[in-house]
């Protein structure tokens, strides 16, 4: 079985209103964008349902562990690493796709937000509350990611583009509720590397610039300590009365 798809795409289920359309709670399997076939194997067909998503950020490359949330202890059910040059394409694709579905349907339902006086957990807490299992540790390595909706849910359908074929190497569901706040870690996780990017960058170039003022530095003490050239020894005082003149 396979599917028409390219990287950073994202398309939506069938028009209700259109002649000869699907169920709308339905999306087809059979997508076609920029010709660009990939390979869905039988065992990530069936594609897992999330509840919610945590995003960190390697040295490069971003790590989204999707979350089920539906009895503890939580689980971690799907593992994608997303190199850091893909994700804000991806970002770009979730919010198109966000716009589409609100126009067809409407604006998502609101989950409730948690109390403000709760306690934030660091990520080791975090994790210490969920099950990981070993042969998820790794994850599943993407470079392109196809995003789809219908009424009720978006699929998240993650790509490697490479040759001879590309595949889907995970598929995720998740409720049209749960996506808003998935962006928002999205973006938040992509927004901090942008700015330790930038920090870097302008910590090298101060760098830079103090290398160079030194280097300008030396340059003008060494033309300072130049000294004219001594007397030569051999040659007559003019203000001898010995010396003689050829």
């Amino acid at each position: 079985m396979s599917d028409t798809i390219g990287p950073f795409d994202s398309f939506q289920g069938s028009d209700p209103n259109e002649e000869g359309a699907q169920d709308p709670g339905t999306t087809s399997e059979q997508v076609k964008l920029r010709n660009v076939g990939a390979r869905v194997p039988q065992d990530v067909g069936k594609g897992v349902f999330a509840t919610g998503a945590i995003v960190m950020t390697g040295q490069t490359e971003f790590v989204i562990d999707f979350v089920q949330r539906m009895q503890r202890p939580h689980h971690i059910i799907a593992r994608v690493v997303v190199p850091h040059a893909v994700m804000g394409r991806t970002i770009q694709a979730l919010e198109q796709n966000i716009d589409k579905y609100k126009g067809n349907f409407g604006e998502p339902k609101e989950l409730p937000k948690p109390p403000k006086d709760a306690p934030r957990q660091s990520i080791k807490d975090v994790y210490d509350d969920m099950k990981l299992p070993d042969e998820m540790l790794s994850g599943t390595y993407a470079n392109g990611v196809l995003i789809g909706h219908s009424a009720a849910e978006f699929s998240f359908d993650f790509i490697t583009n490479f040759f001879p074929h590309s595949a889907v190497s995970c598929r995720v569901y998740m409720s049209a509720s749960h996506v808003p706040q998935m962006l928002d870690s999205l973006k938040n996780s992509f927004g901090q590397l942008q700015q330790r990017v930038a920090q870097a960058q302008a910590q090298a170039q101060a760098q830079a610039n103090a290398l160079n003022q030194q280097r300008q530095q030396l340059e003008g003490d060494a033309g300072n300590d130049s000294t004219p050239p001594a007397d030569d020894p051999h040659q007559p005082d003019e203000s001898d009365p010995d010396a003689q003149s050829n």
